[in-house]
């Protein structure tokens, strides 16, 4: 079968996106496996499908590099609303869309008819452990004492549809051995469903500089999911105001976050790449 696709990127932290209004993939976690390899195919951090939804103007399914479904991811989304404006799927700012997360909803800032930035209303961020889920005692996971691979950290845990656990550290997230340790978090008993991983430095109370390794797909240069967690983390532990802008400085480009008592919104750019089509 030949299949039209399209790269996009929100940060860097790039997906293979397929218009699945106009055709059907029967088998995307294998697919993901094979076109994400960034030697012997096109090259991504996993792929995207934007189906049609019955309860929102769009679903998005996204498939990690190792095959495995997510349920939530913030850059993806951010591209699939650009896609959904600017192919004229649904000609709209203010758009709904479909994850196994939830409906979010998302507002477009158009310039000449482009998409330039999208704020995402994230929902509420998840704090009870048993629902993140981790493994530990009580009704949040805040500067909790965790053993990884003989060292003990200081966690906190918190669920923005996916797990993830925040580590806050005065090292630069740049001279961190990430894929000896990353694994190492990601895999641990703590997390039944696997986790991922934040390592951040706090620049003040405003700017955070963070470096993610993400479960099923390993280092990625952003993960939206993950800046707003480590936002709501930063809030928990004292370093952030709540309802203020939080600058994330992620390796491949920077989002804006703000956690409130209603939800947490993120606001980034999404970029095309090209547009192409792959044998499978």
């Amino acid at each position: 079968m030949v299949y039209n696709f399209t790269k996009m990127h929100g940060c860097g932290n790039d997906y293979i996106y397929f218009d699945c209004f106009k055709q059907t993939i029967d088998n995307p976690n294998k697919m993901s496996e094979k076109l994400s390899d960034r030697h012997f195919s096109i090259g991504g951090d996993g792929i995207v499908m934007i189906c049609p939804s019955e309860v929102a103007d769009a679903k998005m399914r996204m498939f990690n590099i190792d095959g495995s479904e997510g349920k939530m991811c913030g850059n993806a989304i951010r591209c699939v609303a650009k896609f959904l404006y600017e192919r004229d799927i649904c000609k709209k700012q203010k758009i709904s869309i479909e994850t196994l997360s939830g409906i979010k909803y998302l507002d477009l800032k158009v310039e000449n008819e482009k998409v330039v930035l999208v704020t995402v209303d994230m929902g509420k961020a998840i704090l009870k452990p048993a629902e993140i889920p981790a493994k530990f005692d009580g009704d949040t996971v805040v500067k909790e004492k965790m053993n990884v691979d003989g060292k003990d950290y200081q966690v906190t845990c918190v669920s923005m549809g996916n797990p993830h656990c925040i580590i806050f550290d005065e090292t630069d997230p740049d001279d961190i051995e990430i894929e000896k340790i990353g694994p190492k978090f990601e895999k641990h008993e703590k997390f039944p469903e696997q986790v991922n991983t934040e390592f951040i430095k706090v620049i003040d109370e405003k700017t955070l500089k963070m470096r993610v390794w993400e479960r099923g797909s390993g280092e990625t240069l952003a993960c939206g999911t993950g800046a707003c967690a480590s936002v709501v983390a930063a809030v928990l532990n004292g370093y952030c105001k709540k309802g203020e802008d939080v600058t994330v400085h992620l390796t491949g480009g920077d989002l804006i976050i703000k956690y409130t008592d209603d939800a947490v919104f993120m606001t980034g750019p999404a970029e095309v790449a090209f547009d192409g089509t792959v044998e499978y």
